[in-house]
């Protein structure tokens, strides 16, 4: 089980809401690398973390199976961003499309990029929230807590479904 996060709080270059451009990039995720979307969470709108003045985001969740590399998945989902008009710059920074590996089956790695499973996904309900909704039981392969058990954990934050 693969799961990626998506989100935008930014138009595309073309015009395309933040909801329309991680609508389309789930679309693009299946069958990247081989792999299929197998489930997707609804959509949330979330405030920004830390807040910033930014738009409102639209986040959610894609479970895919199949299997691959982290490096060539991590590549793979920044060219979909750069597709839709990601500019990395300072971090937290509004964007077009965010694309995130939050966990790869039960992998563990420190090092190299990408750090698996995410090392902030359990502190953010924009990504616990809609993770839940495409895989209830999983459990954090180092925290050993459930998602549930990790949404509880969290401070208040505003996240509303759409």
């Amino acid at each position: 089980m693969i799961l990626i996060a998506l989100g935008a709080n930014l138009p595309a270059p073309d015009g395309t809401s933040p909801l329309g451009t991680c609508r389309r990039a789930a679309r693009a995720l299946d069958g990247l690398l081989g792999l299929r979307v197998t489930h997707l969470s609804h959509w949330y709108q979330t405030e920004p973390i830390p807040p910033s003045g930014q738009p409102a985001y639209v986040n959610g969740v894609a479970r895919l199976s199949g299997t691959t590399e982290p490096l060539a998945l991590l590549s793979a989902l920044g060219e979909l961003e750069a597709a839709e008009g990601r500019r990395r710059g300072e971090p937290n920074a509004a964007r077009t499309l965010d694309l995130d590996i939050i966990a790869i089956d039960d992998l563990v790695r420190e090092a190299p990029d990408p750090v698996l499973p995410h090392p902030r996904a359990h502190l953010r309900g924009f990504v616990l929230v809609p993770l839940r909704d495409v895989a209830p039981g999983w459990v954090h392969p180092v925290l050993r807590r459930t998602v549930d058990q990790l949404i509880e954990a969290l401070p208040p934050q505003r996240i509303t479904r759409l």
